[in-house]
């Protein structure tokens, strides 16, 4: 849905979207909130337009899940999926809601497991933790929301005061999401950035780890419009249970220093 972005928003433009969507269309499927800059989609609207069509709705909510709130009796998606490791659980583990009805074909066969969608025995420790922590994040949900979104704010208005020219991707979306924050700064480059965090012990990546490796920008930030030049210097932060006002601090110290560092040896050479 790369074309249907709207401006630089990072939200999908529902008029693009509805001529995208049309009868030859099979399944839809949208990140409820994107992983590299935070956006929150308008996945009812998405799922319902889907539906129009006769097409199936199917949304990724790995970073949706605990931070937003899920209803599948208000919501039409038919499918979900979720993963562990964003919301405390083990690595490895995750789940996927299927709306009664669906037509799902395995693509493995030879159990009976999971009501004969899969064959392969559970996980059955690891089912139990991603339970517990499933009902962690849902019943701490308001409130670790509001302490997140208050350290991104600081962090990202401390950032701002030093580096005036520094660009905070999807800000002015209708919503975003606490956890996620994506700064792109002109005449740096995220590769020379990240190096200098890691040795500062600030952990932090030029895009989502999905795109690990890669040497072209993010199609994310290039599918709103973002200049080449201006993507390849994004640094993704992300924010979670382990962080601390401390943690807001040095980074808000350190990250701009590291810019200024960067623009005086760009000047010198």
């Amino acid at each position: 849905m790369a074309s249907s972005t709207s401006g630089r928003t990072g939200v999908v433009d529902q008029v693009s979207y509805n001529a995208l969507v049309d009868t030859h269309t099979s399944i839809v499927s949208a990140m409820w909130i994107n992983n590299e800059i935070g956006t929150i989609q308008p996945i009812e609207a998405l799922a319902s337009r889907a539906h129009a069509v006769g097409a199936l709705f199917h949304t990724d909510a790995v970073q949706a899940f605990g931070k937003v709130v899920i209803d599948a009796k208000h919501v039409p998606f038919d499918m979900l999926t979720i993963s562990g490791h964003k919301i405390g659980a083990p690595k490895g583990i995750g789940a996927i809601y299927i709306r009664r009805g669906t037509p799902i074909e395995p693509l493995f066969h030879g159990g009976s497991q999971d009501r004969g969608r899969r064959p392969g025995t559970e996980n059955v420790a690891a089912v139990i933790g991603l339970a517990r922590a499933a009902e962690l994040a849902v019943a701490e949900r308001e409130e670790e929301w509001a302490r997140l979104e208050t350290m991104r704010d600081r962090l990202e208005q401390r950032i701002l005061a030093r580096i005036p020219d520094a660009m905070i991707h999807g800000r002015n979306a209708p919503g975003r999401a606490p956890h996620i924050t994506s700064i792109s700064v002109p005449g740096t480059d995220s590769e020379s950035m990240l190096m200098a965090l890691d040795l500062r012990g600030i952990g932090c990546s030029a895009g989502s780890a999905c795109q690990s490796g890669s040497i072209t920008p993010s199609h994310v930030l290039s599918a709103i419009g973002v200049e080449p030049d201006l993507a390849s210097s994004a640094i993704r932060m992300s924010l979670g249970s382990l962080t601390t006002d401390e943690c807001i601090d040095r980074v808000a110290e350190v990250f701009p220093a590291l810019v200024e560092k960067a623009h005086g040896m760009a000047r010198a050479g």
